[in-house]
């Protein structure tokens, strides 16, 4: 049997110099995995930082309904009511408790109606078989950062 070559004596027992290698391996997989979950937290908290910074603005005063481009509505947003946009290509806008929201169309994807409740200035919605979008506007009636 060969002669284990050992490197220190501590207390009576021996270690091999391949022990003293896979303790520090381990340590360095354990580095390695601490660096890791550095990484992934600082990319977490970046991704926060971008979603809070980015979202829209504050809550909007004004529900702006445009067609093809042309302004054919503008409504406070503090004022319940429904309105009915078109006639055969229609969208029915409810406005209730501060939100707007599209509740019933005629076009094929409804796409506007599962956007749901908005009320932040610079939210949208849009209705692209119809041409119709619907933007949240501030009291001021400027246009934000992101839209000009």
């Amino acid at each position: 049997m060969p002669r284990r070559q050992t490197c220190c004596r501590f207390l009576g027992d021996s270690i091999s110099i391949h022990e003293i290698h896979s303790l520090a391996r381990g340590r360095e997989d354990m580095k390695q995995h601490r660096n890791d979950l550095l990484l992934a937290a600082a990319v977490l908290l970046l991704a926060a930082a971008v979603w809070f910074f980015s979202r829209p603005g504050g809550s909007g005063a004004w529900v702006v309904v445009t067609v093809d481009g042309q302004e054919t509505g503008r409504y406070a947003l503090n004022q319940d009511r429904t309105v009915t946009i078109g006639e055969a290509d229609y969208n029915i806008l409810e406005i209730s408790g501060g939100q707007a929201a599209v509740v019933e169309a005629s076009c094929a994807d409804h796409t506007c109606v599962r956007t749901g409740w908005i009320s932040r200035e610079g939210e949208t919605i849009v209705c692209l078989p119809h041409r119709l979008v619907i933007r949240i506007q501030g009291a001021s009636g400027e246009l934000d950062a992101i839209a000009r």
